[in-house]
Formats: structure tokens, sequence, C-alpha cells
């Protein structure tokens, strides 16, 4: 006899957990054998009774129950939790070799932790709980993850949580943002860690930071960069704290130019850029979309290589159109600024900007400059944040390196 409420769902739903995507919609349950308390576990079974797996149900969230196993053998006990966490990191250390000390952790879905992001920064967890289910369960999970990481020989003096995402409210959640005290942890840090990255050293700030403090996703996208620049003059746009700007530099540009409208971010891009000795580097804060405009209209022809790494235009369907315009804006833009010849190293890190659409766009802003694009590089978000096929949410990063000619 199972312990968990049933909930019987849509001919719909049933495929699509058939199918392998862990969420069900609040429209696709069509009853219940009791309401579960928000973030409890529950059956889910087809409309013929058909098992399809358990997971934690939440009445407040447009995603109702986010499916966690469909093993209906399985215990959701400390040692189920173990097993998951040893897991991810076994993946991470095989997929990142030396790169370990600052990757991504877990991420979500592709980890089968729904709403879970957790970022190593060396010494330092970041952690993002998104999901009912994970903020009752995290006191286990985070203390099972600080002893397997410790296991493992990892030094971690502290976790972090940026719980100041939106996807709280959502959720029914509230937002803050703390250290997660744990005996053995500390609480009384500065904010501040330094991470090595293809051999360059990067501050991240994980209490005022964007997300958890630095976008691990890119880090062998910048290597890739890095490896085509020697002798060239780079215009980074969207710097946010320099990275793609200081491996250009690193890399052997002529001159970079790093570009963000926060003033804040280019201090700390400068602070980046100083550890590492690096010192023929302008900083320039604007809105990027005015300066190429500027540019443009001045016949300006001082670079010849553009990166575009905005952040995300849209985050949800109904707003993919206008962002749209946004991305084709920029890299048009930046293809009328580029002689033939010159390179565009051009991202999207939006979901819902669909790769298709963003490849299109591209299409679009190139017949519009009256210029063709010979494909480099096409990429993605590194392996530390995994690709599900049949959970396209997890697919968001979209990564292209042009030459214009």
């Amino acid at each position: 006899m199972r312990e968990y409420p049933v909930y019987t769902v849509t001919p719909k739903a049933e495929k699509s957990l058939r199918n392998g995507h862990p969420w069900v919609y609040g429209e696709e349950v069509v009853s219940m054998s009791v309401q579960a308390e928000d973030g409890a576990l529950v059956d889910v079974r087809g409309p013929k009774g058909a098992y399809l797996g358990t997971g934690w149900v939440n009445a407040r969230s447009k995603i109702r129950v986010r499916v966690i196993s469909t093993n209906a053998n399985d215990a959701f006990d400390e040692a189920f939790w173990t097993r998951r966490i040893r897991y991810a990191l076994e993946y991470r250390k095989t997929v990142m070799g030396d790169d370990f000390a600052a990757c991504r952790l877990i991420f979500g879905e592709s980890d089968q932790f729904p709403g879970l992001v957790v970022d190593r920064f060396d010494t330092v967890l970041v952690a993002q709980s998104m999901s009912v289910g994970i903020e009752v369960r995290k006191p286990m999970i985070y203390r099972i993850l600080v002893e397997q990481l410790r296991a493992t020989g990892a030094h971690i003096e502290a976790l972090y949580e940026r719980a100041d995402v939106n996807t709280r409210d959502l959720e029914g959640l509230p937002k803050f943002k703390s250290f997660y005290e744990m005996p053995g942890l500390r609480t009384d840090l500065n904010g501040h860690v330094t991470i090595v990255e293809n051999g360059l050293r990067f501050d991240v700030n994980y209490i005022d930071g964007q997300k958890t403090g630095y976008f691990l996703d890119q880090k062998y996208n910048r290597r890739a960069v890095m490896q085509l620049v020697r002798g060239r003059r780079v215009l980074d746009c969207f710097t946010h704290t320099g990275a793609f700007a200081i491996h250009a530099a690193r890399g052997g540009a002529a001159h970079v130019t790093a570009v963000d409208v926060s003033q804040l971010a280019l201090d700390q891009a400068r602070a980046n850029a100083e550890q590492n000795h690096i010192h023929d580097m302008d900083f320039v804060c604007a809105d990027v979309f005015d300066l190429l405009t500027q540019r443009v209209q001045q016949g300006h022809r001082g670079d010849d290589f553009i990166i575009l790494d905005p952040p995300a235009f849209t985050k949800s369907h109904a707003t993919a159109r206008d962002a749209y315009r946004g991305y084709k804006e920029i890299n048009l833009k930046a293809m009328r600024l580029l002689p033939r010849g010159g390179y565009l190293a051009t991202c999207s890190c939006s979901h819902f900007m669909k790769d298709d659409m963003f490849r299109q766009m591209l299409i679009e802003a190139s017949h519009d400059a009256n210029v063709s694009l010979r494909q480099i590089e096409a990429r993605q978000q590194g392996p530390d944040h995994p690709i599900l096929l049949n959970v396209p949410e997890t697919n968001y990063l979209k990564f292209y390196v042009f030459q214009v000619v």
C-alpha cells in the first residue's frame, strides 16, 4: 500500500511524463485522493491508474507537481538524497576535471533536484532554492551536500543562500539572502571569494552580484574566444564583471574595450583585470544599444572582434518576439561596425529564444547588414549545466562565433 496521496492526471500529462518531462501543471490534475500540503510528496497516476512517478506538490504554483522519481520502489529518505547528491558530484568531477573547484554542482531538473541550483566558488557554496519541495528539505540536502563535498577533500567554509529570485514569488515563498547556518560553516565572511577560470583569477561577489555572483555557464565559451583574438581590437558588450574582456586580453588582443551600463560591475571588472596584471583595457559605462547606435552613426571602424553577451531579453513566450527585435538590433549594428574578415561572438541566455529563432534572427540581421556569416563555433552552456533532451527548459544558452565575410 502506497503511503502518498494520489493525483490523477490527464492523458496529455501522462504522455509528457512518460516522455521524461517532470512537470505536471495545475490544469492537468483531474482528481486527488486527498489535498496534500505544499511540499509534500504525492504519487502521480494516469487516467487508467498507471503509476507515473512521485513528486512534491504546490497548490500555489502553476507547476502543481514536480516529479523527482519514476521508480515506485524508491524510499525518499536520507539515503535516497545522499545517492542523488553523490551522483551529481561524481558527474561534475568527471566532466569538469580540474575545474571542479568552480562549477555548478546541482542544476535543478537536470540533476533531479527540481528547483535547486548550487554553484561552487572554491570554498563557498551559493544555493538558490526555487521550489517549496526543496525549501522544506534543504536542511537535510545542504548538510548532505557539504558532507559529501568534504569527503572528496574539498574545503567548504560557507553556504550562502541567494533566495532573492522572482521564481520564489511563483512558489509562494518569501525572498531573502543570507548565510546558511550549519555547524562547521562560517557566517562572517565578506561576500567575496576568488576563483580560477582558464588560468585567470576572478573575484566573485556572491552577496550583491547578479544571480549567484558569477556566470559559470560561459567558462569554456570564454576560452574559445581567448583562442581567436590575438592581435585584434575587441569590443566586449555587456561585460558585467569583465570575464570575456579579460579572457580576450590574456589571449593577446591588441586592445580591449569593456562596456556595461553598471558602474558597479565595471569597477569589479577593473579590479579583476588588475589582479590578472592586465592594464591595457578601457572600461566604458554606457547603454550598449546607445553606444552601438552612436558608433554606427559615426562610421566607427576601430574594432574587428565584437562580443555580445546580453542578459536575457525575454523570460516568457509572450515577450519572445520583442526580444527577437532586441537581439536583431544589437547584432545588426555589430555586423555594420565590423570590417570584412572581422569576428562576432554572440549569444542568448534565454530558454524562450529558441535556437532556430536565434539563427533566423542572425540570418535576417546579416541580410540587412549586407554581409555573410561564416560560422566558426556553435556552442552551449558548459557540461556542469547539463541538458536533458526531454526537458527543453534545461537547454537555454546559445553561443556562436562567426567571421563576417
